[in-house]
Order: structure tokens, then sequence, then C-alpha cells
């Protein structure tokens, strides 16, 4: 059986709450029981240093975090799960990506581009406030991927672009020095459940209207009884549309118990009764995680052993890559040669002739076929996905058949010939073959 990579990083920057376990934490943990899958979860605590330079918040959230995922049910004997700053391949990697990657990719990043337009809009200077951490940040989220050759990496729409940086960067590497990382592929996460707080709003700690998950039970209930209804009184039918307290209910029970609730609502269940009741399933549910995570707050020692186990695991995975890289860039003992193998791999490969991807300013994703003497013998249009591109140049290096098949997707190369172009795609899968 095939395994496929996953890789979640989680940063600490703050305690988890209801909205955090039933949206990302208890669907992911999950996941992991799933037939060939291997699962990798990391502390992201090198990018929480970009936005929060308080040592104590980031190492108490860290604690927090991680005992929360361990509670939750997370086997770190099931999974690799690691902190990322025990890993120092992860940096070391982050520099050597550095060295590939060019400027104007990392300007077109979100968040940066973000700080900009707010400085612009309040007259500042373009990068006032901007770190080098924050315009790095694509290439250390990069080198979190590559360290490990993760084939996918579950994340939400506005997180895509890193996973097109990442891929960009690998292409980037494996051009100039051989093929040594996997393309990574974003898992789009559209069916993540997003619940409200206690005002109505989407639950996040930035409307500070959260639930901590593993807050005492007497605080529980105190803040289940905080969330706003609406003014209807016990006996009048009430909406369960866009309603906080049946939203989180539902979060939590059985369809048997969501239909219950529902019925409920609809015979003019009082509110205070429909808190109860959703204390009581919450509760349910929490309480023997939570005496899970108060003996793991008590006993940091237990949570500093799982993630020193994940440690270890995902170095012995990052330690060999590692050293291939760094004698694929010339960084080895001055007494050691190239492997002969390799050598011949890679006279091999010049002789042949060579598919090129890239990204244009235009933010689309073009690629190129190229003789071994250099010369251009086929250029594509744009691609919306660095995806597409890969798929057409697979379907070439597959079969000199498909050649026509794209020809909508190929833009003509004055003074080349069709029949060089099959007898270059012949070539390439002669050798693939052999």
């Amino acid at each position: 059986m095939t395994t496929t990579r996953f890789l979640t990083g989680i940063t600490p920057s703050g305690t988890p709450h209801l909205g955090n376990y039933a949206g990302m934490m208890r669907p992911a943990i999950a996941a992991t029981r799933t037939p060939g899958v291997e699962n990798f979860y990391f502390l992201a605590d090198y990018h929480a240093l970009i936005k929060c330079q308080e040592p104590e918040r980031i190492h108490r959230s860290t604690l927090e975090i991680a005992a929360s995922w361990l509670a939750c049910g997370l086997d770190p004997e099931q999974v690799t799960f690691y902190r990322q700053s025990d890993v120092p391949e992860i940096p070391e990697l982050h520099w050597l990506l550095t060295c590939v990657t060019g400027k104007g990719l990392l300007n077109r990043a979100h968040a940066y581009k973000a700080v900009q337009d707010k400085n612009a809009e309040a007259g500042r200077e373009a990068d006032d406030g901007v770190s080098a951490g924050l315009f790095m940040y694509p290439v250390l989220m990069a080198a979190d991927i590559l360290a490990f050759n993760a084939h996918k990496v579950p994340v939400g729409r506005d997180q895509i672009q890193h996973i097109e940086m990442a891929r960009d960067m690998a292409s980037s590497f494996n051009h100039l020095y051989g093929e040594h990382f996997t393309l990574p592929e974003a898992a789009i996460e559209d069916n993540v459940a997003t619940l409200l707080g206690l005002d109505g709003r989407k639950m996040s700690k930035s409307y500070d209207n959260t639930i901590a998950l593993f807050c005492p039970p007497e605080q529980l209930k105190k803040l289940i009884g905080s969330i706003v209804t609406d003014s209807r009184a016990p006996g009048e039918p009430k909406e369960t549309e866009g309603s906080a307290l049946f939203q989180l209910y539902q979060a939590f029970a059985t369809p048997e118990e969501t239909a219950a609730m529902r019925r409920a609502f609809a015979e003019g269940i009082a509110w205070g009764e429909a808190k109860q009741l959703l204390f009581a399933r919450i509760d349910r549910e929490i309480a023997p995680m939570r005496a899970r995570y108060d003996d793991l707050m008590l006993h940091p020692e237990k949570v500093e052993a799982a993630l020193q186990i994940g440690a270890q695991r995902a170095r012995a995975l990052a330690q060999p890559l590692l050293q291939r890289l760094r004698a694929a860039v010339g960084l080895r003992p001055l007494s050691a040669t190239r492997p002969q193998a390799q050598s011949a791999h890679k006279a091999g490969k010049a002789q042949l002739p060579a598919f090129k991807q890239y990204r244009e300013a235009d933010g689309k994703f073009y690629f190129k076929l190229v003789a071994s003497d250099g010369r251009l013998l086929l250029q594509s249009t744009a691609f919306d996905a660095p995806r597409d591109a890969g798929q057409a140049i697979a379907r070439l290096q597959k079969e000199a058949g498909a050649l026509q098949a794209l020809a909508a997707q190929l833009a003509p190369v004055a003074g080349v010939d069709a029949t060089e172009v099959t007898a270059a795609l012949q070539a390439l899968a002669a050798a693939a073959d052999a």
C-alpha cells in the first residue's frame, strides 16, 4: 500500500477553545487512524516568534497546546508529533531554500502584501514594522513541509499560496541540484466546522468570545449561560438557524440528540433549560479529556517526553535528507568526491532534453521543453495552478502522442519542427523506462 504523508503545523499563540477542538482537532485526530496515511503534527514555535516577543507566553502556549492534543487522543506512537525547534534540520533547510528563492516570489506573499497595504493606508513607509522573519515566513513554511517530503498539507483556501510557493522552491532546488523534493499539494479544508462564539460571531480569540476547551466545569457553565440569545419567552418556538446555542449543541451531540433538540426548539424550550442541556452534553465529552489535560499540565515532563519521541522520529527522517542536500550543493568533506553513480546520473541527465516548470510575474504557471544543447523546443501557455502544468508535463513525458491532444495549451516555437519535439519526448520516455 502506498503511504501518503500529511503534515499539519499548529502555532502556539493562545489557549485552544471549543471551536478549535470541533473544527480542527477532533477531525484531525480521527484522521490519524486512516490506513495508508502517515501523519506529522508539529508545534510551530519558530513561527510564533514572528508575531510574539513574549517568552513566557510562547512557553505557556506551547505546553497548553501540546497537552490539549495529547489529552484529546493524539497518540505519539501513531503519529510524528514534535516541536519545530527540536529539529535543527528545518532551519538549515530554510537557508538552503533561501538561496534558491527569488525575492520577487516573496514580494507576492499575501501576509507581506497585507502589511504593506495597511501601511499605505496609514501613510507609513511600505515596510514599516516588517521584520525579516515575516518576509521570510513562506520559506520557513516550505522547509517545514519539504524536510519530510510531505505529499499533502491540509490548509484553508487562504493558505493555498504558501503551498504553491513551497512547490516553486522545491522545483527550483530540484532543477539546480537534482530530484530531492516531492512537490507538495494543498489538501483544501472546505468542510471545517466554524462554531459561533458567545456573541453570535465566529468563535475567535480576536473577538474575545471563546470558550476555553478545558476550562473548569463551573466556568464552562457560566460561559454557556452568557451565550447571547433572542428575547423569545418559554413556550414560543425558537429558530435553530443562526443560533449559536443550537450550533454548539449540534457540534457535540449525536444525530438523534440533535433531532431531539431541534424539536425542543420548535416546541418553545426555555433558553435556560437549553443552556443546561448544552452544558451537560459538552461536559460529558470534555470531562474525561479535561482530567487528562489537568494531569499533563501538572506534569509537563510527560508532555516533553512525548515531544521528544516525535523529535527523534522526525530527525531520523530529516537528517539523512539534509546530508544528501549538503552533498548536492557542495557542502561535503574536502576528501569526499561526488558519488560516481550520482555523477553518471547527472551526466546522463544533461544529455537529455528537460522540462522546466516556472512561475511568471503574472502569477500564472508555465513550462518549457529544452533540448540538451539548450535550445527551446516547446513552450506552454499559462496555467492557473502548478498542478495543471505538472499534469500536462506528466502526459507529455508518458506519451509523445499527447503532443497533439495538448496542442491548445502549447505555444508554437519559431524554427522548431514537430518531429523534433516528438523525438525529444520519445527520448525522455525511453530514459524513464530505462
